[in-house]
């Protein structure tokens, strides 16, 4: 794992990397997004309490197996850090939280455990590891009640009577066995000093040889004579030449013998660079397969060339082959462009795991084999290696709803058994599980962007994520002062809380906090507030409500009313009479939302906007993923059909096409197309009111028949797989055509 610098010295450039470790002493508290050289971490690095530290912010630990690592390579000093418990009011902290130690980074030893700790203020706390430590780590091993916050972190720098040695160039450290990277014209000599220094406080350190090997040794060369002595807490210089012979790559290993009894040898890898590239690769990774392919998530894998170059660029794109190709001289980052080509990475890694996966989708890629660091990496661009794979359609388990039927009368007890109780996870990791695994997605520069449901705003960051620093909320489409629960002691722990299938990331200022608890609602005439897509005013009834952005109308509708049927039936068990959601203790969309609003949230809008709005791949694929995490669906996107047979404001079955249902003609026949848009692979739900044919015909943007076909429906709820190739991307017209009338829907082609 390395660490690159880049500098610029007059007409050559040298450049300087070393193993990603820290110099003691070390510290961090927390105030940046950038983790210090030698630091690492898994959710710690992308999720932060912004508003809690001592003082704000802090690493957040939330799940177990969350971790974070400092590595280093010189005598260690006390570790000290701020710690405290992040728990519910009234709860207690239980689990087990370790501060470990370890020589190699492999082994490791307890310094400290938590399993019990006070939430009201941060403990400073002191552990004192082992002269032979060399990493230290912080590993929520068991997440029990509550999180974990810790700030301050520090490591410092031991005291040594011995000689120690360290190797800086400029201001740049250079640890043993890093390495550091130069570059000059064939057959110029270019000299580089490097600063010898003694961190021992008694000792005067020895460095009695320097000796260059490897495959280019005969470009180098010592110019300081030696031995070099170097008094304690002193330094020196040694002068290393490069006269590169030829072009290209030119390696060697710089080897000093000393008195340090912790680092003798000290090793420096010299990457030298005759010219103003690295030696271009001989080879390709071969043999590229996907062993893991969902509608939310794809690995991918290959092997790793025979010539053994320094990395891998590995480029994706959407929807058609890759024929982009690098530039030598320039390091991309992850997110950055190469024409209509997406950089995944830029690293030795011959596995990957790109973002932004969704339902039904073809994604292809390729891999070019690259040496060289900065401005003389050198790509080879002939014949990479490619593969491509189509992210799953629905994971939906065979037979999950095969116990399900409209046609029963216990249709809504049994829609609300299926899918209820499921597993709890809770609105403090939504972050790290949501946001970051499934919603945030790569851009350019390697920062990431988070897009508002509600309005299409697109939030770029650098991460971590952080709510408050991205000013973003974690909005409960059926607002939390709707619920029943709402004044329970304990609602925050509750699963209706913290139900990922109706959270949603919203901009809080400019959208969420406008929203407040206002209904969905479609909003007429002149909008007293407007934020991109979305906007607040009165609806056809002169009521306000809050409508959000078109193509996110059937996503609120389906998070609301999962809402409901999911929990209908919980009880509120709070005092009569307590201010808040006063539609007493049924789940159905409120009738009175509140003092202010005495109004209802029209449950024919939601029904409305699922047909206008039908599941696309990305819901299918958040229905997917969610699933993954709660061991639960949102039934409305896998049959959007199943809305109409509920009455909402009493969570009773109703007829479909009666009472408060999507079409005001009764006799029309319900068709609901889903994904859309697609590949041309479908499902058409077809909820007939007779036995009888129908004729489709799909219509291209210029009005000709692109495709026909006739299928016979029975009574009732009818889904049909639809597969229709060799169509071109774009919009379409579909027309079904009964004795009653026809129908038609917009259909897209992606």
């Amino acid at each position: 794992m390395k660490k690159i610098f880049l500098s610029s010295v007059f007409a050559v450039t040298i450049g300087v990397s070393a193993f990603a470790q820290a110099v003691l002493p070390t510290t961090w508290g927390f105030t940046t997004t950038t983790l210090p050289t030698g630091w690492a971490g898994l959710s710690p690095t992308t999720n932060y309490y912004a508003a809690s530290g001592n003082p704000a912010p802090s690493a957040k630990f939330a799940l177990t197996g969350d971790m974070m690592t400092i590595d280093f390579t010189t005598l260690p000093g006390n570790l000290t850090y701020d710690i405290k418990a992040n728990t519910a009011t009234g709860a207690t902290y239980a689990g087990t939280f370790l501060v470990e130690e370890s020589a190699n980074g492999t082994t490791w030893t307890t310094l400290h455990s938590f399993t019990t700790m006070g939430n009201a203020a941060y403990v400073l706390t002191t552990d004192i590891p082992l002269s032979t430590t060399r990493h230290i780590r912080f590993n929520f091993q068991a997440k029990g009640t509550g999180n974990v916050s810790i700030d301050n972190v520090t490591i410092a720098a031991g005291v040594s009577t011995a000689a120690q040695m360290a190797v800086k160039q400029g201001t740049t450290n250079i640890l043993n066995g890093g390495t550091y990277t130069l570059g000059s014209p064939v057959s110029t000599l270019l000299p580089t000093t490097f600063t010898v220094l003694n961190t021992g406080t008694v000792s005067a350190l020895d460095v009695t040889a320097a000796n260059i090997t490897g495959t280019a040794a005969a470009d180098f060369s010592v110019s300081t004579a030696m031995p070099i002595n170097v008094a304690a807490s002193s330094t020196a210089n040694l002068v290393v030449n490069f006269t590169p012979s030829a072009s290209g790559t030119r390696n060697a290993i710089l080897t000093l013998t000393n008195n340090d009894p912790t680092a003798n040898p000290y090793i420096i890898n010299l990457n030298g660079i005759g010219g103003t590239l690295a030696t271009e690769p001989t080879g390709q990774a071969t043999s590229m397969t996907f062993p893991v392919v969902k509608s939310f998530h794809i690995k991918g894998q290959y092997t790793a060339a025979a010539s053994a170059p320094d990395g891998y660029l590995l480029l994706r794109k959407t929807g058609s082959a890759i024929t982009d190709v690098p530039v030598d001289g320039v390091v991309y980052q992850r997110g950055d462009m190469i024409g209509a080509s997406k950089v995944v990475y830029s690293s030795t890694a011959t596995g990957f795991f790109p973002n932004d996966i969704v339902a039904n989708t073809n994604y292809y890629f390729a891999v070019f084999s690259y040496n060289g660091v900065g401005t003389y990496r050198n790509y080879l661009t002939t014949a990479p290696l490619t593969g491509n794979i189509t992210s799953s359609g629905t994971m939906q388990a065979a037979g999950y709803y095969s116990a399900i039927s409209t046609a029963n009368s216990t249709f809504v007890t049994d829609l609300h058994a299926k899918i209820n109780p499921h597993s709890l996870q809770y609105y403090s990791s939504y972050g790290p599980l949501m946001a970051a695994g499934f919603y945030t997605r790569d851009t350019t520069a390697n920062q990431r962007v988070i897009t508002c449901v509600y309005s299409g705003e697109n939030t770029v960051y650098t991460e971590p994520f952080d709510w408050t620093a991205q000013d973003y909320s974690r909005e409960h489409t059926y607002c939390k002062s709707w619920m029943p629960t709402v004044n329970d002691a304990n609602f925050q722990n509750m699963p209706e809380y913290n139900d990922y299938h109706m959270l949603t990331p919203t901009d809080q200022t400019q959208v969420n906090a406008h929203r407040s608890n206002l209904p969905l609602g479609i909003v007429v005439g002149t909008p007293s507030y407007t934020f991109l897509g979305c906007k607040i005013g009165l609806n056809a009834a002169g009521k306000n409500v809050f409508e959000p952005r078109d193509s996110d109308k059937g996503d609120a509708a389906r998070c609301m009313l999962y809402e409901c049927i999911a929990y209908t039936g919980v009880a509120n068990s709070s005092p009569a009479g307590t201010p808040g959601c006063v539609h007493g203790g049924s789940w159905s969309l409120p009738t009175t939302i509140s003092n202010s609003i005495t109004y209802d949230q029209d449950q024919n809008v939601l029904k409305q906007w699922n047909t206008q709005d039908p599941p696309d791949n990305f819901e299918i694929s958040r229905n997917d993923y969610v699933d993954s995490l709660q061991g639960n669906r949102n039934p409305f996107i896998d049959h959007p059909e199943y809305v109409c047979y509920i009455d909402f404001t009493t969570m009773t079955l109703t007829t479909c096409g009666s009472g408060a249902g999507i079409n005001e003609n009764k006799n029309v026949d319900q068709i609901t197309i889903y994904p859309n848009p697609n590949n041309g692979s479908f499902m058409l739900n077809y909820t007939s009111k007779a036995n009888q044919t129908v004729n489709l015909k799909l219509y291209d943007r210029i009005g000709r028949v692109v495709y026909s076909n006739e299928i016979k429906v029975s009574n009732g709820f009818n889904p049909i797989e639809m597969n229709i190739q060799n169509l071109n991307s774009g919009i379409y017209l579909f027309e079904f055509t009964t004795e009653q009338g026809k129908q038609t829907q917009k259909f897209i082609i992606e």
